[in-house]
């Protein structure tokens, strides 16, 4: 487990590098917000957790199969996370942040356009604006 990155993940990057490209400027992993962000865009009161869909328990996602071997540990560490997430959740959400959880394998779908010309990712954004 210590080769797990908790920052400059992939997908993370992959996320960071799209809002960027779209016009978004946001500060990385800021600490001094529960549950340290991996996206704070302040000018939309908004943090972004990009979530590994195994380490956070993403329900019914088949990259969420618990290992055969010590499953009591792994149900017990994911369960953690998951309370862990809930928690820091409520804090921020508490202080007015608006918070958007993208998992891993949903990534590919938030940059789809739609009809409005914006992908998901970024009319949930631009709904939450706050000037």
């Amino acid at each position: 487990m210590a080769s797990v990155r908790a920052t400059e993940t992939k997908p993370e990057i992959i996320v960071r590098k799209f809002l960027f490209s779209k016009g978004f400027r946001y500060r990385k992993n800021d600490k001094s917000l529960p549950g340290s962000p991996d996206i704070v865009l302040n000018k939309y009161k908004t943090v972004i957790f990009v979530h590994g869909c195994f380490w956070h328990g993403h329900k019914d996602c088949k990259d969420t199969i618990l290992p055969k071997s010590n499953k009591a540990y792994w149900e017990k560490k994911i369960e953690s996370n998951i309370n862990r997430d809930k928690r820091k959740e409520a804090e921020l959400k508490k202080n007015a942040w608006r918070v958007l959880i993208i998992w891993t394998c949903q990534i590919n779908k938030m940059f789809v356009i739609n009809k409005t010309g914006l992908s998901e990712i970024e009319r949930k954004i631009k709904r939450a604006k706050h000037l």
